[in-house]
């Protein structure tokens, strides 16, 4: 049986969200999902979830409602996200709080959420209890992961070891339990399963260190937002760990004055950081720890025993997003 290719993959994820009935009153609660999902993206959590289904010989319709539930589900926490951050783009887009107001972001999130949860309800009997269980268990681990950003914007001493358990679990668990789902509901042994999670843990904490590196290096044409956001908000980013620990004396504490500015203009306040990162060299020690994650998600799905044309697709996929501009 031949493989479905990523952008097929694509296609059917689409497909399955155009499928899905926002035509409901009230307009308020139901138009900003109709928003935020035609915005698009790369939904690569969907299509995680049905390629590792078909890499285990699964059928794929079968996971189309994981699928579902996993886009449904990330598109609620950018939603709350959004307001958390004070984001005001997302995808050169409004964000859902700027076109509408906090109150509808919220609340329409909330309602995503639990449309998530039911989507689940029709997956196979057979697999629908562990689905459910790995499910909620992710769900709860990505509400830690965003606490312990929000605390963090609190501290002054985050580690690199804080920060890495943090975006494990606002990030990674998330892409991990993707492809788990899709194992599961392809029958793969336990064993495999875990193999898979493993490789979506590695594959997302490499995803995050290359977003910390965007805000800085990326273009904002393709980035989809303003470039520096995380440096004028003093966000604790893998770059401003490294640089706080890498800086010499004087470094140190030109650094630490623009973190406890109170009045600057953004663009000065960002070309003075970005400067300090690139005299740090922490734009090469983030993107060693990304290649070091990289080759243990290829070290998991090596260890995976099925042939290695239908582990292409992954890997296909892990490659493009270890080298994305956006």
């Amino acid at each position: 049986m031949a493989l479905h290719s990523l952008q097929e993959m694509l296609i059917l994820v689409n497909s399955a969200i155009d499928g899905l009935d926002f035509d409901k009153k009230p307009t308020r609660l139901y138009e900003p999902i109709r928003y935020i999902l035609s915005m698009g993206g790369k939904r690569i959590r969907p299509v995680l979830c049905l390629t590792a289904c078909e890499l285990f010989g699964g059928d794929i319709q079968k996971a189309i409602p994981a699928a579902l539930s996993l886009e449904l589900f990330h598109n609620f926490t950018l939603l709350h996200d959004d307001i958390m951050d004070k984001a005001e783009k997302r995808r050169n887009m409004d964000c859902v709080h700027i076109k509408w107001n906090e109150n509808v972001a919220i609340l329409s999130g909330d309602a995503m959420q639990i449309m998530a949860f039911d989507c689940l309800k029709t997956l196979p009997e057979s697999v629908m209890r562990e689905c459910i269980g790995l499910f909620n268990k992710t769900a709860v681990e990505v509400c830690e992961g965003q606490q312990f950003d929000m605390d963090f914007e609190q501290q002054s001493d985050v580690t690199e070891a804080e920060y890495m358990e943090m975006i494990r679990l606002k990030t990674g668990v998330l892409l991990a339990a993707s492809l788990k789902l899709g194992a599961i509901i392809a029958k793969a042994s336990p064993e495999e399963a875990s193999l898979m999670y493993d490789f979506g843990i590695h594959v997302g904490l490499a995803f995050q260190l290359q977003d910390d590196l965007l805000d800085v290096y990326g273009d904002t044409t393709k980035f989809g937002k303003k470039i520096g956001g995380d440096i004028t908000t003093n966000k604790k980013t893998f770059l401003l760990i490294q640089a706080l620990r890498k800086a010499d004396m004087k470094t140190r504490r030109e650094l630490e004055r623009w973190l406890n500015m109170t009045g600057f203009r953004s663009e000065e306040k960002i070309a003075a950081v970005t400067a300090i990162y690139d005299r740090t060299q922490v734009r090469d020690i983030c993107q060693q720890e990304m290649e070091l994650h990289y080759n243990k998600a290829l070290d998991c799905i090596g260890a995976i025993s099925v042939s290695q044309d239908r582990k292409e697709p992954l890997l296909k996929l892990a490659a493009s997003l270890m080298n994305r501009t956006y």
